[in-house]
């Protein structure tokens, strides 16, 4: 254990001696030292998780998007998909490729690639792992100072509308946390219409939202803006569920030009599952319980913003352990989308992680939709296991792949 610390302690010392715009150079650079590596490289996942990018030596818009590896059926894929190392042997090139994920609390950011001589023994497969749990470090932190980690992550520039919408997400969209994990999905339709999710953990809650605001492009995103941002403002202040809502709802009676968003806010209390949540005018969640998906239907008021409300009632549901709750907008739900069978999905992939069950129902609504979507398509997969984490995903934490 001595050796491993010094390891990532020495990697994360080196990185930040040098800019933000070197630090993947570096760990490659240390890498090759220690390893007597012939090739390190790092590939960055883009935001809906079906390409990878090779970050290049020179960096540039130009060059992140010519890097561009559609991801299924690559070694890549397997390794975010199963968050577990793979090796590869290329005899022409004379070495054995080491493919390691590199991710954090759940939340997948690439893959490193290392080429060594001969095949890896147990220390320098933990010598990379290191290594990469030493660049999800670096991404993290250094996505606060430079631009370059989000050109290759776009497939193409986005419109203001975009842009704005990308900015009101959080900036992970998977997170680990003991008992329970969340991921997201947001599928934008080619004009954006105003779909946010939005999440934040404390010592005993977990706090959750998914918006959907009427419109298209930046009319759209502007509500979203203002939503997002009466919510954050109030949930940072400690406001109840109610509070929130109401400050929401008096955001765009003031300042959204009579524009409505249909939304859900939720807390999760991390000791019992227990859940309260306000529905404003939101399509009903799906809760996967005791081997079924059905629909929860609880009681709903109109979106915030409408003139007629005055109050958002606070409800509850009490989730049991191996619980999978499914949170989404009516994009999921639209006419070209109808063919879409969303509780015998949420089933069929009900062994996957939360992250790689959201990315394959948006992946199923592309399929068929032909990727014309006419409105935003956003889903929240929230899996609640208890006090006691079941054995197989007890196992997979200790080895770090889940």
């Amino acid at each position: 254990m001595a050796e491993q610390d010094i390891t990532l302690g020495r990697l994360l010392a080196a990185v930040e001696e040098r800019p933000p715009v070197e630090s993947v150079a570096v760990i490659a650079r240390v890498l090759g030292e220690d390893l007597g590596a012939s090739d390190v490289g790092f590939l960055l996942a883009d935001f809906g998780g079906d390409a990878i990018w090779r970050l290049p030596t020179f960096l540039s818009p130009e060059a992140g998007r010519q890097g561009r590896i559609e991801l299924p059926g690559t070694v890549y894929d397997r390794v975010i998909r199963s968050q577990r190392p793979q090796t590869v042997d290329s005899p022409e090139e004379g070495c054995v490729r080491v493919y390691t994920p590199v991710a954090n609390r759940g939340d997948v950011m690439g893959v490193l690639e290392v080429c060594v001589a001969e095949q890896p023994g147990d220390g320098q497969m933990r010598h990379m792992a290191q290594a990469a749990l030493a660049l999800a470090y670096v991404v993290t932190t250094s996505r606060r100072f430079t631009d370059m980690y989000e050109w290759g992550r776009r497939i193409a520039s986005p419109t203001l509308a975009a842009e704005i919408q990308q900015n009101l997400l959080p900036d992970t969209l998977c997170c680990e946390a003991g008992n329970v994990t969340v991921a997201a999905a947001l599928e934008p339709a080619l004009t954006i219409a105003g779909d946010t999710f939005d999440y934040s953990l404390d010592r005993d809650t977990l706090h959750l939202s998914i918006t959907d605001a009427m419109g298209h492009d930046t009319g759209a995103a502007l509500l979203a803006t203002l939503v997002v941002g009466a919510l954050r403002n109030t949930r940072r202040a400690r406001a109840t569920l109610a509070e929130q809502a109401l400050a929401a709802h008096h955001a765009l009676l003031e300042h959204g030009n009579g524009g409505t968003v249909t939304g859900q806010i939720m807390r999760v209390d991390l000791a019992s599952g227990r859940c309260l949540f306000v529905n404003a005018g939101h399509p009903w969640p799906l809760r996967r319980h005791e081997g079924r998906v059905a629909e929860v239907h609880p009681a709903v008021d109109l979106p915030f913003g409408a003139p007629h409300q005055d109050a958002y009632r606070v409800q509850h549901l009490d989730l049991a352990p191996g619980d999978r709750l499914v949170l989404l907008t009516d994009g999921m739900l639209e006419r070209s989308a109808s063919e879409l069978d969303l509780p015998a999905l949420i089933e069929r992939d009900s062994g996957l992680h939360p992250r790689e069950a959201v990315r394959s129902l948006t992946r199923e609504l592309r399929e068929i939709t032909g990727g014309d979507l006419r409105d935003d398509a956003t889903v929240i997969c929230l899996d609640w296991y208890g006090t006691e984490l079941p054995a197989p995903v007890a196992a997979a934490r200790a080895e770090g792949t889940a």
